[in-house]
């Protein structure tokens, strides 16, 4: 089948799957608290300015961080919040 220029293609962007956030997510409180950081503190300032500068480059951590959207991180953060209060 040959495609026509006036025809739409579509792109499916590879999400991480939830696994892969939390996993990310693991990997970034580790390597701010080897730092001497407060995870918490961290991750709250980047979330609201979406300042990478708020995550150590400690193990690639901001690296790390910067392959989730922000709203990802906080859907999972949320998720599972609400999982464990059984709502």
């Amino acid at each position: 089948m040959s495609l026509h220029m006036d025809d739409t293609r579509e792109f499916a962007a590879q999400l991480p799957s939830k696994n892969e956030v939390s996993a990310i997510l693991r990997h970034v409180c580790r390597a701010l608290r080897e730092n001497g950081y407060n995870p918490l503190d961290q991750i709250v300032g980047y979330l609201i300015s979406g300042d990478p500068t708020y995550i150590t480059n400690h193990q690639n951590a901001r690296l790390m961080i910067r392959q989730l959207e922000r709203d990802q991180i906080l859907d999972e953060l949320v998720h599972d919040y609400l999982e464990r209060e059984g709502i």
